[in-house]
C-alpha cells in the first residue's frame, strides 16, 4: 500500500481549472521531487494534500486513509513549510516555536523543540526575534516548525526560494537529512536540487501530471538516443565506429590528448553500443581511454516535456545569485 496515494484530484478557482485528474502514489521514506512552470499547479495540488483546500474531484489518502475521514489525525502526520513560509517576525524564536507546540498539542514540548533545534542547526539564534534573522535562519525556523510535530510527511514549498547559493546548499543538506527517516514533496525551480536531493520527479504541466519516475531514469528518456562518450587513439575510428549497428550519429569534440580522436555517439535508445565499440577497439589495435554513456540532463527533459512554456518560466537550472521568480 503506498504510503501517500492521490488520485484523480482536480481543483478549480472561479472556473479556471487549477490541477486536472492528478494521480501518483507515494511510497514511504522516498523524497520526491515536485517540479512544473509557474502556474502548473503544484502549489494548488500540496495545498490540497496539507488539507488547506479540499479538492473538487478525486481524493487523497494517507496511509489508506481519506485526509477528509479524519482531517485531524492526517494533520498530526504532515508538516508543511508552504511557499510564503509565514512567521511572526517580533516573537523570539523560542516563543514561536513553544506557540507552534502549544497549537499541536505536543506532550512533551521541550523535547520536541530541542530536536527540532537539533536536526535545523538554529541553537544560535533561538533567543534572537525572527524579524532580526536572515531569509536563511527564517528558512531553518519555518522548517523547525514543520518538523516539531514529528511528521511522517514533510510537504515543502519552494523552501530555498530567495536564498543565496550558500544558503540554498545548507537548506538542502538539511532536507536531505530530514528525508533519512520521513517521506518528503519538495517543491522547487531549480533542477540542481532534484539531481541532488531527490530519488524521484514528478513534473506538473497545465494542471497535468506528464511525468514520473526516478531521476535517473526519466533524464534517460529525455531523447530517443542514447549518447556515450569515446576517446580513442587509433586509425579509422570515426568511421569504424560508425558503421556499428544501432548507431545514428557520430560528432567529433575535443580530444584530451593529442593523436586521440574523441567521439560522441548517438544510438538508438534501447541500443547499447559500449560493448560493440570497446570490441571494436580490441580487435583493431585501438587504446582506449574513455567508454561510457553521457548523463542526459534534467534540463533536456524539463524544456522537452513542457516545451509549450515560453524558456525559462518557472524553472531555474542551476543555482542562481539570486532565487528567481516564485509560483
Amino acid at each position: 500500500m503506498s504510503f501517500l496515494s492521490v488520485q484523480g484530484v482536480s481543483k478549480e478557482f472561479h472556473g479556471i481549472v487549477a490541477v486536472e485528474g492528478v494521480s501518483f502514489d507515494i511510497g514511504r521514506g522516498q523524497v520526491v521531487g515536485f517540479l512544473g512552470p509557474n502556474g502548473a499547479g503544484k502549489s494548488t495540488t500540496m495545498r490540497m494534500i496539507t488539507q488547506f483546500y479540499d479538492p473538487d474531484q478525486g481524493e487523497i489518502l494517507l496511509d489508506g486513509v481519506v485526509l477528509g475521514d479524519d482531517p485531524l489525525a492526517a494533520k498530526r502526520r504532515i508538516g508543511y513549510l508552504p511557499e510564503n513560509n509565514p512567521l511572526y517576525s517580533e516573537m523570539l524564536v523560542f516563543d514561536y516555536l513553544t506557540f507552534i507546540a502549544q497549537l499541536r498539542e505536543i506532550a512533551d514540548p521541550g523535547r520536541a523543540i530541542d530536536e527540532a533545534v537539533g536536526a535545523t542547526g538554529i541553537q544560535d539564534v533561538y533567543y534572537r526575534p525572527i524579524g532580526e534573522l536572515s531569509k536563511g535562519f527564517r528558512q531553518r525556523v519555518g522548517l523547525a516548525q514543520a518538523i516539531l510535530h514529528r511528521p511522517d510527511l514533510l510537504v515543502l514549498d519552494e523552501p530555498t526560494e530567495g536564498l543565496d547559493p550558500s544558503q540554498r546548499l545548507e537548506i538542502r543538506r538539511l532536507i536531505g537529512h530530514l528525508g533519512q527517516d520521513r517521506t518528503v514533496l519538495l517543491s522547487t525551480h531549480v533542477l540542481s536540487e532534484v539531481r541532488d536531493t531527490c530519488s524521484r520527479l514528478l513534473i506538473i504541466n497545465k494542471g497535468k501530471m506528464i511525468a514520473d519516475g526516478s531521476v535517473a531514469e526519466l533524464t534517460a528518456q529525455a531523447s530517443g538516443r542514447v549518447h556515450v562518450l569515446v576517446e580513442i587513439a587509433g586509425d579509422g575510428v570515426s568511421t569504424g565506429i560508425a558503421g556499428l549497428a544501432g548507431v545514428v550519429e557520430v560528432v567529433q569534440r575535443e580530444a584530451s590528448g593529442d593523436n586521440r580522436t574523441a567521439l560522441r555517439v548517438a544510438a538508438d535508445g534501447g541500443t547499447d553500443v559500449r560493448p560493440d565499440i570497446f570490441g571494436l577497439a580490441r580487435d583493431r589495435g585501438w587504446m582506449l581511454y574513455e567508454l561510457h554513456h553521457e548523463a542526459r540532463s534534467l534540463e533536456d527533459l524539463f524544456f522537452q516535456l513542457t516545451e509549450d512554456t515560453p524558456d525559462g518560466v518557472g524553472v531555474v537550472t542551476e543555482e542562481p545569485q539570486q532565487a528567481g521568480e516564485a509560483q
